[in-house]
C-alpha cells in the first residue's frame, strides 16, 4: 500500500472535524425534533424532499437519490411512514416496477408542525454561530465537493 496517500495532518484535522461536527449537529437535531414532535429526524427529512415537490410526490428512487439512500433502507423506512399515515405509496403506471411516494395530509401537517422548531435549532447549532462569509464559504465548498461527486457518478 506505498501508493495510498495517507492524509497530512491538515487535511485530517479538516475531514475529521467535518464528520464530528456533522455527526453532533444531526445527533442533536433529532434530539430536539423528538422532544417537539412525533417526527423522527429519518421522517423529517424525507417529508422536506416530498414537501419540495409542488404535489408532494417523487418517484421512490428519486427519493432515494435525494436523500442519499440506499434503495433497501428507503423502502423500510417509508414502509414505516406509510403504516404511521405520513406518506403513501402509489402505482406508477409507466413502471409497473417503481413507485411514487406521496406526503398525505397526516405527513403535512406533522412537518409543519414540526419546521419551525427544527429551523430554530439549525439557527442555534450552526447558522448563528457563524457570519454571513463563512455561511457562503461553507455552501460553495460543500456545492463544489457535491457538484464533483455527481459529476464523477455520471
Amino acid at each position: 500500500m506505498s501508493d495510498v496517500r495517507w492524509l497530512d495532518e491538515r487535511e485530517e484535522r479538516a475531514w475529521r472535524a467535518l464528520q464530528i461536527m456533522q455527526m453532533r449537529i444531526e445527533g442533536e437535531l433529532a434530539h430536539r425534533l423528538a422532544a417537539d414532535s412525533d417526527l423522527s429526524y429519518p421522517d423529517y427529512l424525507v417529508l422536506v424532499v416530498l414537501t419540495d415537490q409542488s404535489d408532494g410526490t417523487l418517484r421512490a428512487f428519486e427519493l432515494a437519490h435525494a436523500l442519499g439512500w440506499e434503495k433497501s433502507r428507503l423502502s423500510h423506512h417509508v414502509n414505516r411512514m406509510v403504516k404511521r399515515g405520513l406518506v403513501k405509496k402509489e402505482p406508477c403506471n409507466a413502471d409497473r416496477r417503481g413507485s411514487y411516494v406521496v406526503t398525505t395530509a397526516k405527513g403535512r401537517n406533522a412537518i409543519a408542525a414540526a419546521a419551525p422548531g427544527h429551523v430554530a435549532a439549525v439557527r442555534d447549532l450552526f447558522v448563528d454561530r457563524l457570519t454571513p462569509r463563512e455561511l457562503d464559504d461553507v455552501a460553495d465548498l460543500a456545492e463544489r465537493v457535491i457538484g464533483e461527486i455527481d459529476q464523477a457518478a455520471r
